[in-house]
This record gives C-alpha cells, sequence and structure tokens, in this order.
C-alpha cells in the first residue's frame, strides 16, 4: 500500500476545478478555502482514498461534500444524474447525522436559489430513528447522499432490496474515524465496509475518513482503507493556533483547606466565564458535570451576576430532549457556559464557543486537543483553553500535558485486532448477502486492518461455534449459519436475529443492590460493579457497604458503617491517563529531580520550569517542593519513567502494602499489578487487595510479612502473563458483566427474540450458566474473545509485557524502600484515590494535609527542614 500526504491547491486553481455556480456561491459565503479544503477537494473530486485530520471549525465536512455535490451537479447537467445512492456518509452518531442532514440541505439549497441552479440533488437519513414509512419511500426513490451509522448501514447491506440500491456508490464518508477507530464499532464498521466493497458495489468506492486531531495519522489511514489500498492524508491537525494555560485555583495546593480549594475553582471560573460570550467546561465525570452546573448555577444566582438559567449540564445520561434541548440553545447563543463530561467532544456543531475550561486533567493529549478544539469554531479563531488544577498530581499532569499539547505530541491511537464477536456478526451478515465459501470469505475480512492479521484457525472455530458444533444446543444456544462443503449458508430466522441484535455498544444497565437479608438498596452502574472484588468497600445513598457477591443481575452486600471506602463511587467513570502521558509525566519528575541532585538554587530552578512550561512561579514552586519531598523521603529515589519504586508501608490498620510507583498509565496498570498480586498470592497463600492509579498501584496483604518485594518481578516470565492473567480475570465480576455482552454480540444471547425485548436479569443469568459451560470448552471464541477484550481493550496487557521485559533487560530499574510508617509524598495520591471525587472532596483534601504532615514530621526527625515559603521577587 501507499500513504502519501497531500499538497492542496490555491483558490484560484481550486476554483477553476469546480462548476462556476458552485465557485460563485462559495465565494459569495466563505471568500477563502481552508487548507484542509484545498488539500482534499481535488482528491475526492477525483474518486481518491483520503483521509483529512483537522480540528472542529476547520472546514472538514465541506472538504468532503463539496467536490462530491460538485460531481453530482456535474452529471446533472449531462442528464447522467439516476435515481441511486453515490455517496454514504457514516457517522457515530444519530445527533450528528440530524446535523449533517442541515448542513447539507442548506447549501444544496443556497446553490439552487442564488445560482438559480434546477437540479435537484436529494439527501436522506437512515438511522434506527427513521419510521419504515420512510424506508419505504427511500426504496422507491432513494436518496442521492444517505446519511447514516454503522449499525443501520450494516442492516442496509443485509436488507436484500435497499442493497441494490447501494451498488453504485462512489464515496463512502466516515466521520468522526479517532473515535470509531478505537472501538468495537470502528472493528465492526471496518469489517463491513470490506463486505461492501466486495460482495455488493460494483466499482472501487473512493473511502473519505474525517478525523479530529489524532496519531499517527497512517494507521488511521490503514484502519479506513486496510493494509493493502492507497490513500492520501491530508495533515491539517495543527491550522489553528492554541492558547492554553493550567491554572492553580490558590497559591498553595497543600496547606489550603477543601472550602478555599473549591473557592477558588469556582471563582476561577466564574472569572473567565464574565469575560467570555460562551464558555464549554469539561469535567471527566458525568456525577461531576451534574455537580459543578448545580453549585455554578447557585453562585450566579447569588451574586447576581446573569440569569442562572443560562448556564447548562450536558452528559450521557441526560434524556436525549434534555441534550437536544441545550445543543439547540448554545447554538442560538442563548447559554453563557455549559458544563459537559465527555458528551461534547464529538463534532456536533454547537455554534460558538470561545473558551473551554477543562476541570482537572484530561488525561491524553488528543483529547486535551480535541476538547480544545471546541473554542474558536472557525479556522482564524484561536483555540483558547484554560485547565483547573485540583491537587499536586493533577498540577503535574497537566503541566506536561498542556507543554505536549503545544508541541503537537500527541499519544498514539489504540485500535482493536481480530475481535470475534464482531466477526460473529460479519460472518452471518456475509451469509445473508449471498452463499459464500469461508476462503473467499477469509480474503475478503482479512483486507480490513481490524481483521488483517485473523488466523484461518481463528474464522473456523468461529464458523463451527455459528454452525452449532460445540454442542450447545441443550443450553438454548441454536445454530445461526449451516456450512455445506466449505459454503456458508443462512438458517432459518437468522436475518431476523441480525436485524433485531447486530451492533456493538453494551446496553447500559443498573445493577440492583442488595443486603444479605434480602432489602433492596439502590442501584449501581454495570461499568462500576464489574471493577468490584469480594471485600470491596464502596459509598451507595451516603452509606458504607461490603461487596459479598453477585447473582445473575443482582449484587449482595452487607453494612460496612465506618470502614474506609476502597473503590471511589465514580471510578468506573474516570478516563485513563494514556500510556505516552505517563511515560512524559515520568520524564518530567526525572528532569525536576535532577535539577535537586546537581543542586540547582531553587529559585534558578523554579524560574526555569515556569519559564519551560508556560506556567505560574507558584505553580512551578509546588511542583519543585512535591519532588523535593519525594526526593528528600527517599533518599533521591524518585520513580520516573525508566525507575519503578516500590515502597512498603504498614498503615495504621497494621496491613502491609506494597505501594508500586510506576508511571505508565492505569491500563497497563491494571494487567500488571494483578500478574504480580497473583504471584504474592501464590507465594504467601493469601489473599492480595489490589489499587490501580494512572501513577502507580497499591498490592496490600492482611499483615506484616517479611517478603522480598525487590526479587518479585525475577518470578514473573513475561511470555506466561497472558495465560496467568486469562486465569486470574476468570475468577473476576469483570468476566461475567464482559461474557453476557460478548455472547450478545455473538448472537449466542439475544436482546431481540421475535420481536420482543428480552430481560437484562435473565441474560444475566443465562450468560453465567453458559460461562461455566464454555469454561471447559478449549479456545471457544466467545470466551476467548472475551478474555482478549478485557487484556487487550480494557487492559494494556502489551504495554504491561513491554514493561517487564524492560525491567528484566535492566531498561527499567527497581529500587525499594521501607518498610516505613508514613507514606512518601508521591504515594499520597494514590492513597487518597480512595477517597473521594475531586469536587466534592473533604474527606480527601484532609487526608491529604495529615499525609503531608507526617512526611514533614518524618523529615524533621531525620534533622531535614524544607523552606515552604516562596516569594516572588
Amino acid at each position: 500500500m501507499s500513504i502519501e500526504y497531500a499538497k492542496g491547491l490555491s483558490d484560484e486553481e481550486l476554483f477553476k476545478l469546480l462548476r462556476p455556480y458552485v465557485a460563485d456561491w462559495f465565494k459569495k459565503k466563505y471568500q477563502t478555502f481552508t487548507p484542509p479544503q484545498r488539500a482534499a477537494i481535488p482528491l475526492i473530486k477525483n474518486y481518491e482514498n483520503v483521509l483529512v485530520s483537522s480540528p472542529t471549525g476547520s472546514g472538514k465536512t465541506l472538504a468532503a461534500f463539496l467536490g462530491i455535490i460538485d460531481n453530482l451537479f456535474e452529471l446533472a447537467e449531462k442528464g447522467q444524474l439516476e435515481d441511486k445512492i453515490y455517496a454514504v456518509y457514516i457517522s457515530p452518531l444519530r445527533a450528528l447525522n440530524n446535523d449533517m442532514y442541515k448542513n447539507l440541505i442548506e447549501p444544496l439549497t443556497e446553490i439552487k436559489e442564488q445560482e438559480k441552479v434546477d437540479y435537484n440533488i436529494r439527501v436522506g437519513v437512515r438511522t434506527s430513528d427513521t419510521s419504515s414509512y420512510q424506508k419505504e419511500k427511500m426504496l422507491k426513490l432513494p436518496p442521492h447522499i444517505l446519511i447514516t451509522t454503522p449499525e443501520s448501514f450494516a442492516i442496509s447491506l443485509t436488507s436484500p432490496k435497499f442493497s441494490e440500491k447501494l451498488k453504485n456508490v462512489k464515496w463512502v464518508i466516515v466521520d468522526e474515524i479517532h473515535e470509531l477507530a478505537s472501538s468495537k464499532r470502528g472493528s465492526f464498521l471496518s469489517g463491513f465496509l470490506e463486505i461492501f466493497e466486495n460482495m455488493i458495489a460494483e466499482d472501487k468506492i473512493s473511502r473519505i475518513g474525517l478525523s479530529a486531531t489524532i496519531s499517527p495519522l497512517e494507521e488511521i489511514a490503514k484502519f479506513l482503507v486496510g493494509p493493502k489500498r492507497s490513500c492520501k492524508i491530508v495533515d491539517a491537525r495543527f491550522v489553528k493556533d492554541i492558547d492554553l494555560k493550567v491554572i492553580s485555583p490558590v497559591k498553595d495546593l497543600i496547606h489550603a483547606t477543601e472550602d478555599e480549594i473549591s473557592e477558588g475553582i469556582y471563582k476561577t471560573i466564574i472569572e473567565e466565564v464574565l469575560k467570555h460570550r460562551t464558555t464549554l467546561i469539561f469535567t471527566n465525570t458525568r456525577s461531576a458535570a451534574e455537580r459543578v452546573s448545580f453549585k455554578l448555577r447557585k453562585l450566579v444566582q447569588a451574586q447576581n451576576l446573569f440569569d442562572a438559567d443560562m448556564i447548562g449540564a450536558h452528559h450521557s445520561s441526560l434524556s436525549r430532549d434534555v441534550r437536544l434541548e441545550i445543543e439547540d440553545k448554545l447554538k442560538r447563543g442563548e447559554l453563557k457556559a455549559v458544563v459537559s463530561s465527555t458528551s461534547l467532544e464529538l463534532g456536533i456543531d454547537i455554534g460558538y464557543i470561545d473558551l473551554v475550561i477543562l476541570l482537572s486533567s484530561p488525561k491524553s493529549v488528543s483529547r486535551l486537543l480535541q476538547r480544545l478544539g471546541r473554542a474558536g469554531h472557525h479556522i482564524r479563531s484561536i483555540s483558547k483553553g484554560r485547565i483547573i488544577v485540583v491537587d499536586r498530581d493533577d498540577l503535574v499532569e497537566c503541566t506536561v500535558l498542556a507543554k505536549l499539547a503545544k508541541e503537537r505530541k500527541i499519544d498514539r491511537v489504540y485500535i482493536p485486532k481480530n475481535p470475534l464477536d464482531v466477526l460473529s456478526q460479519l460472518i452471518v451478515s456475509a451469509s445473508l448477502i449471498r452463499p459464500i465459501s469461508i476462503d473467499e470469505f477469509y480474503n475478503i475480512i482479512t483486507q480490513s486492518y481490524t481483521f488483517s492479521e485473523l488466523t484461518l484457525d481463528s474464522l473456523k472455530a468461529t464458523v463451527d461455534y455459528l454452525t452449532g458444533k460445540y454442542g450447545l444446543e441443550s443450553n438454548k444456544v441454536y445454530a445461526k449459519i449451516r456450512e455445506e462443503n466449505g459454503i456458508i449458508k443462512p438458517r432459518r430466522g437468522s436475518r431476523m436475529i441480525f436485524y433485531m441484535n447486530s451492533g456493538t455498544i453494551p446496553e447500559e444497565s443498573l445493577v440492583p443492590v442488595y443486603t444479605e437479608s434480602n432489602k433492596y438498596v439502590g442501584n449501581l452502574e454495570e461499568e462500576f460493579v464489574e471493577i468490584l472484588s469480594p471485600g470491596d468497600i464502596f459509598v451507595l445513598g451516603g452509606k458504607t457497604y461490603e461487596f459479598l457477591s453477585s447473582k445473575g443481575n443482582k449484587i449482595i452486600v452487607r453494612d460496612a458503617e465506618g470502614q474506609r471506602p476502597t473503590v471511589p463511587s465514580w471510578f468506573s467513570e474516570m478516563l485513563p491517563l494514556a500510556y505516552d502521558s505517563a511515560l512524559e509525566v515520568g520524564k518530567f519528575r526525572k528532569e525536576v529531580a535532577e535539577m535537586i541532585e546537581k543542586n540547582v538554587d531553587k529559585k534558578i530552578a523554579i524560574e526555569e520550569i515556569s519559564r519551560k512550561y508556560n506556567i505560574s512561579k507558584h505553580a512551578a514552586f509546588s511542583i519543585y517542593e512535591y519532588i523535593l519531598e519525594e526526593y528528600l523521603f527517599t533518599g533521591g529515589k524518585v520513580p520516573n519513567d525508566k525507575f519503578i519504586l516500590i515502597e512498603i508501608y504498614d498503615d495504621e490498620e497494621d496491613r502491609r502494602n506494597f505501594i508500586f510507583h510506576a508511571m505508565y498509565g492505569r491500563r497497563a496498570l491494571d494487567a500488571l499489578s494483578r500478574a504480580l498480586a497473583y504471584i504474592i498470592s501464590e507465594q504467601l497463600n493469601v489473599d492480595v487487595r489490589i489499587s490501580v492509579s494512572d501513577n502507580g498501584f497499591i498490592l496490600t496483604i492482611p499483615e506484616r510479612t517479611a517478603y522480598r518485594i525487590s526479587k518479585i518481578f525475577d518470578y514473573l516470565n513475561p511470555d506466561d502473563m497472558y495465560d496467568i492473567l486469562s486465569k486470574v480475570i476468570l475468577r473476576t465480576e469483570m468476566i461475567k458483566r464482559r461474557f453476557r455482552q460478548t455472547a450478545e454480540r455473538s448472537f449466542m444471547i439475544l436482546k431481540k427474540y421475535k420481536g420482543r425485548e428480552t430481560n437484562l436479569e435473565r441474560r444475566q443469568l443465562s450468560s453465567e450458566a453458559l460461562l461455566n459451560v464454555v469454561k471447559e470448552i478449549p479456545n471457544f471464541p466467545v470466551l476467548k474473545e472475551t478474555i482478549r477484550e478485557i487484556l487487550e481493550d480494557h487492559m494494556d496487557i502489551k504495554s504491561s509485557i513491554e514493561i517487564v521485559r524492560k525491567v528484566k533487560s535492566g531498561e527499567i530499574k527497581i529500587g525499594v524502600i521501607g518498610p516505613r510508617r508514613v507514606p512518601s509524598p508521591f504515594a499520597h495520591g494514590i492513597i487518597a484515590k480512595e477517597h473521594a471525587d475531586v469536587v466534592l472532596a473533604e474527606e480527601k483534601r484532609e487526608l491529604l494535609k495529615k499525609l503531608h504532615e507526617e512526611v514533614i514530621a518524618y523529615l524533621k526527625r531525620k534533622g531535614i527542614n524544607i523552606d515552604l515559603n516562596y516569594t516572588e521577587t
């Protein structure tokens, strides 16, 4: 395959390529082309494969559609525009589809009215919201441009009548491809694009990908077109200037009270909101979005600053109507501020935003740039953003992320490989289109980048499962296809099963919580339940409970009043720090520690950090002081990207905690911590409690036991880690929940049957019964995929294996301190993670302060005094 970076044409050259009336309309409305438009339009008019990566507001959509509209007008002029679909636009959001319909209808209407053009180019939307009447109309008179979602696109291909209308498609546009690529929805679409091009389309299709800022572009291009086709890349990721600052809400993050920090956060937000016309505020969790908007409204009302109804909240748990109302008000400029979780990151047109505030770290550079791109919704305006930090770890992390964003160093995207549950749907769909041999299907599906490394054995095992060869009929799992002499054909009823159950988005459900005496307590989100282990303490409805076990779709708990929570209520929603970003945070720690080691004058060091990272001197002092405390406490053993520090800490309950300071992000540490916990558990024959954060993890054993923790990596063979962790996760709550979802995606358990929705609790019970059966079947595809999804997509086992290899080779060094009764400064954030949420954090703040005081007292006993004051001169 060849991947090239495209160069743009001048405005004059581009206007000459367009029909005169299209060019005239464009000149009147926009005057000049944006960089992505200059490069993309000629390629799209020429039917080439193109990936366009540029920020929000840089004219991406028109870059994709103007060439297509122009070519369709040309066909109409020649009397060759037929009643068939020429372009398919696929977006992950139904809301984006409605947006796109408006964005296309407007230019087409204006060209017709202003330029007196009498050609009718039709646009139609086909999603799960489209009525059967509309779908019937589409069959009689199809749109020239079809707007759809990945799921509706797959059903359209499998529909005998509608797929006929797709045979002459010339272009497929995949919007928000960065969002799709990193999930199973992307795997699903990638497979269906190959089925489309190889089994339905009569000609080569031009694939167009539209993406926000992402890296590496070459990999996203391969994801778009497959590993063998060529693709041109339009890299306009950095055409907009950014104005980005990290703000500490108080001068002293460690000694300020929770009230002072909270007051500082809201004071900063209000000051910024008042300076700007419309501000978009991002939190990292839905619960924080609710609380921040509630508190802001109260403060604005109390201070009589402006109408509190000009503040809105937007997150995925709100009803669709409420979300649409907020989006419409934003577009009309009726809101002063909107507080959102991740839900407004994607490119729905929300009109003019002149400032983005991020409350706490966005956890990756690509997410930071994506959120930032929402401000200055125009190519010539600057994207302005402010990150407000909440503690010292947050300050260090955000300082590094902001610098990386300015230097355009973006984390690598993660693309799932060979998901066998998605493969099951692709096999069933292909059989419904026409009988197909296993070999032909294999040649088609391995043209997808997602499935390019699929082995023929894995495909055959999945076909065996779908044909019922594993003998699960007694468990009510019936064959979906038949195989005769290597040819796959559908079974009766499989078309309806596909229509009703295809797609990859798991159903979000609430899990009811009951006490041992069967008293109902409340509900928890399923994502939260899957991270629980027996003995975990959590808060629900203001009370503390201990998790005992789960049974079907309910969990059993006992009262744990007075005990400290071990899992924060918001943990399942928290975004994990990206692996590449975590390494950079580690390098930054090393940079500051080296200044301390070389005895660089404190004032010079602070000025250097402040200048290089564009933060205030007070913020730079906070960072310097934090790393100095760790340096003095550990005797110079400051953990960084090439050095893991293991700290032995005996807590107030006399438990022994092994705190691993490892700068590799939560997904990699999730896998690594479980592998190391397994070794300790096997060797000491005790239960090991695990607590993971982005900067490290704690392995806790019930009592102070002598154990040579420095040698633990000697017992871990990187080649065995996949097998070890596969066994470990078979004992977790997560496997039960994820197996049900994988079984649903594999059509093993049906969400809808004979037109009726099946009961979630019954599906969960069925899946647990099936899980016990298939555990005994070697390499059963649905269980194999569940384990792969947990280890590779949810965790990051590849990076954790790489870490172990580097430890073995000596590239990553290991150090040990302790046992001590006082944890080191870097350990405080990992310990406090178990306490409370960032915006409602009295307990957490008090704990951090108490731990900090213990550190200072410990150092004083050692004869070390730290100057805790900093005055700018």
